[in-house]
């Protein structure tokens, strides 16, 4: 198979100055239920989240408010599209526990929940095309999880997307069927956001976690790069 790319279009960084990306892609992975150590990580994870955030300050933290702006500014209500470390944290304080999915799933939901931002996992070795953070031209095909039925994203909307496939929509909110990670997974890429407050080298902190929690647990080869205005295409 030749070799795929991950992009962030000019658009995203000009409308998010200081956005960056962090991609983490792991190959030869071993994915299986969560051991008990990694399960008492997620655990911790919430605990965390406790610790750091009283009830009704979830919208205050720097790390969510900056979500929260950056869906208002694309016409999203937040009180229905929330951004997923929002969603995540929210569940977290309502004394909710994130079921235990499966190892790489895990992982991503620690990440998010140590840093407060958004990760997202999607299985590699299923896709078949280039993917790209981009705006949405409302023709792409989005097959939400858990659902059978196709919708269409709205003209504009920021979209993380396979060709035509839309594989999260709203940015960060909702993932697709398509690049689910499975117990059958054998190669993964992450997509770790960060909007300011969170800066390039918090980025690139988060993702070397995210390569050690991978290798820990999984095995396999793990690494990582960052997209930036000036570096807008690495390959997976």
């Amino acid at each position: 198979m030749s070799q795929l790319f991950n992009s962030v279009s000019n658009e995203v960084f000009e409308r998010f100055p200081g956005y960056v990306r962090g991609v983490v892609v792991a190959r030869e992975v071993a994915n299986a239920e969560s051991p008990p150590q990694l399960v008492e990580l997620l655990r911790l994870a919430e605990a965390s989240v406790r610790e750091r955030i009283g009830q009704g300050e979830v919208t205050s933290h720097p790390r969510i408010a900056a979500w929260r702006e950056a869906f208002r500014s694309m016409g999203i209500k937040v009180s229905e599209f929330r951004p997923s470390m929002e969603a995540m944290a929210r569940r977290v304080l309502n004394n909710h526990e994130l079921p235990s999915i499966n190892a790489l799933v895990d992982i991503g939901n620690v990440i998010s929940l140590r840093h407060l931002v958004s990760v997202g996992g999607h299985a590699t070795d299923v896709m078949t095309q280039d993917v790209a953070l981009r705006a949405a031209t409302g023709e792409e095909d989005f097959v939400a999880f858990g659902a059978d039925r196709v919708e269409h994203p709205v003209p504009g909307e920021i979209i993380f997307a396979e060709g035509n496939t839309v594989l999260t929509r709203r940015w960060c909110w909702r993932q697709a069927n398509h690049t689910l990670t499975l117990p059958t997974t054998t190669a993964i890429e992450f997509n770790v956001d960060g909007l300011l407050p969170v800066a390039i080298e918090d980025i690139e902190t988060i993702c070397r976690e995210t390569v050690e929690l991978i290798q820990r647990f999984c095995g396999g080869q793990a690494s990582y790069g960052v997209i930036t205005s000036q570096n807008p295409r690495i390959p997976l």
